[in-house]
């Protein structure tokens, strides 16, 4: 089964931002099981964090934009074109100002950089994002059709009057290979004419023919094109990019006429409302890094689902070889009822560390049990599945209900509240 993937180690690239023509120096970091992928600020107070999501996503001319004001991140989208181009889970992105560097105006060096220092696995099964039906979406003069798939696939179409573009199609099904290979190398383009336009908005304040392809009324400007279609695969790069504010996987076969970022994050929106997420499968090995217990006194063995951080399924395997066996009782084994509650806490604090930033560095303490009732004794042999539900959440205070079943009927409940503190 495939697992979640992170960077091995920290990643490093400076250089100059494309609109804003600032210096950034931008490092790719691992991150846990789980974390997703971020952008940090440090630059600002409190290195302020921001999901790359599409709930962050603001509308912005040429660029893809997260958040706004001061800590706003601009033109991410070749970053996120590398890290989506190599599927990568968790992963935060440090950055010391507003926009990462433009490099060659591809996204070629980042995904080098991420080469360079390799993956790991990082424990826990990827979300991934699925169709239940067709998508259609059209956003001014870019239209979309997305359909079911196994996989990602794109087909994308452009339409230039210009005659060193034209009209221009491909299609490729993208993972890792193929985004490195045909994708990742395509430079961003722009046009002579829309130069003094664009800068007197405050943009392509760092542009030059270094970093993107310019073309004026003939042709393209001190640059040689790396394929002949470089624009059509830099227009499917952006897609690649965009579709990760998805916050997952995504696996569709998507048509892109004229595709835009603002049409894209549009899209990105709709496949969220109409798609149905995998359930994430938590295995042992991760859940060893959010939980503090060990042996003999760890009893979750998988999380089977999180839904939304509102509900979580877990299981226990019960087995003769229990410590607890021992002395509970000798020639009747059953199960204290204490530490099926116990089980059942430890799933519910695997909810509730899925509410804060940092889960390495937290603990939950339980604070009060209301309503317990045991129905059934649990015995060697069998597995308990325990059902544990978020009702309230006051600050760092939270209530949840919980019910162990096995075989479907139920063994236990039980009501507890907990507070999550620093470790």
């Amino acid at each position: 089964m495939t697992q979640r993937r992170t960077v091995r180690a920290r990643a490093e690239l400076s250089g100059t931002g494309l609109h804003y023509g600032k210096t950034c120096r931008l490092a790719f970091i691992p991150a846990p099981s789980g974390h997703g992928v971020k952008f940090r600020r440090i630059d600002l107070p409190g290195s302020p964090e921001t999901p790359a999501t599409v709930a962050h996503a603001v509308s912005s001319e040429r660029r893809t934009q997260l958040g706004s004001g001061e800590g706003g991140l601009h033109t991410i989208e070749h970053v996120l074109a590398a890290i989506a181009g190599l599927a990568i889970d968790d992963v935060m992105i440090e950055m010391d100002s507003a926009e990462p560097p433009i490099m060659d105006g591809s996204a070629r060096p980042f995904l080098d950089a991420l080469l360079a220092v390799g993956f790991a696995d990082n424990g826990g099964t990827p979300d991934v994002l699925r169709l239940a039906d067709t998508v259609r979406v059209v956003d001014g003069e870019s239209v979309y059709v997305a359909h079911p798939a196994d996989h990602l696939e794109l087909e994308v179409s452009i339409d230039y009057p210009h005659p060193a573009i034209g009209a221009q199609s491909g299609r490729w099904l993208v993972n890792e290979q193929s985004f490195g290979d045909e994708l990742a190398g395509a430079r961003t383009f722009g046009f002579m004419h829309e130069v003094e336009m664009l800068r007197g908005k405050g943009l392509i304040q760092g542009a030059s023919t270094a970093n993107a392809i310019v073309l004026d009324d003939r042709g393209v400007i001190d640059t040689t094109l790396r394929w002949p279609d470089e624009y059509l695969r830099h227009k499917a790069l952006d897609v690649v990019g965009d579709l990760a504010l998805a916050g997952c996987r995504v696996h569709a076969h998507i048509s892109a006429v004229k595709p835009s970022h603002r049409g894209t994050v549009t899209l990105v929106r709709e496949l969220i409302a109409n798609a149905t997420k995998e359930a994430r499968v938590i295995e042992i090995d991760e859940i060893m890094k959010i939980l503090p217990h060990r042996y003999p006194f760890l009893l979750v063995d998988r999380i089977l689902s999180i839904e939304d951080k509102t509900r979580i399924v877990g299981i226990k395997n019960v087995t003769v070889n229990e410590p607890f066996f021992q002395g509970h009782f000798p020639g009747h084994p059953i199960m204290p009822g204490v530490l099926i509650v116990e089980a059942m806490a430890q799933v519910g604090g695997m909810l509730l560390m899925g509410t804060v930033d940092d889960p390495g560095s937290k603990v939950v303490y339980f604070m009060s049990l209301d309503n317990v009732k045991f129905r059934k004794p649990v015995k060697p042999g069998d597995q308990l599945r325990f059902e544990v539900e978020m009702l309230q959440v006051r600050g760092k205070v939270c209530r949840i209900k919980g019910v162990a079943k096995v075989d479907g009927a139920v063994v236990c409940e039980a009501e507890m509240a907990a507070m999550v503190r620093d470790r």
